[in-house]
């Protein structure tokens, strides 16, 4: 598959909401229930990276940095969100997604990297395993979502060449 990877713009909000959506719907992908507004989402998330991934100009996933802090010592460290639309799933899409999110977040300085996944949620399991998360540890009934607690997940990722000791 010859998939294109570019930024993310606002104007492609209605694309990655409808893909964020499905994420929803699954009742794996995140604790929300809605989709928040284009002004929410943005203020949520880092300004850059942001991408999205295209086939033939069909928006199939993106993915996106969110801080963890906004205290200056954790600059270096952000959340990681990668969406894949269920037209684009088991097509290799999360893959180069996320493999472009970690050299765009290393080139921006970023030595950590982490994940929160719903337990359940082995494909998303699996595909950060094999970009170099490790776990970190398993977050016990962190939630409940529809009536129901789930446990997460939490992965992270160190750079091999932003924050390593020279």
């Amino acid at each position: 598959m010859s998939l294109t990877l570019r930024p993310m713009r606002s104007e492609d909000w209605s694309v990655v909401e409808r893909i964020y959506a499905a994420g929803i719907a699954t009742g794996q992908a995140t604790f929300e229930t809605a989709t928040p507004s284009w002004a929410e989402w943005d203020a949520a998330h880092l300004a850059s990276p942001r991408l999205l991934a295209e086939q033939d100009g069909v928006v199939l996933g993106w993915a996106a940095l969110s801080p963890v802090s906004r205290r200056p010592v954790y600059r270096g460290v952000a959340e990681v969100s990668v969406y894949v639309a269920p037209e684009g799933q088991g097509r290799g899409v999360g893959r180069k997604l996320l493999d472009w999110l970690i050299r765009a977040s290393e080139e921006a300085g970023f030595w950590t990297l982490q994940a929160s996944v719903f337990a359940g949620n082995q494909p998303s399991l699996r595909l950060h395993e094999r970009a170099g998360f490790r776990l970190v540890g398993v977050r016990e009934r962190i939630a409940q979502r529809d009536g129901r607690w789930h446990d997460t997940v939490i992965l992270e990722r160190r750079s091999p060449v932003v924050g390593s000791p020279s």
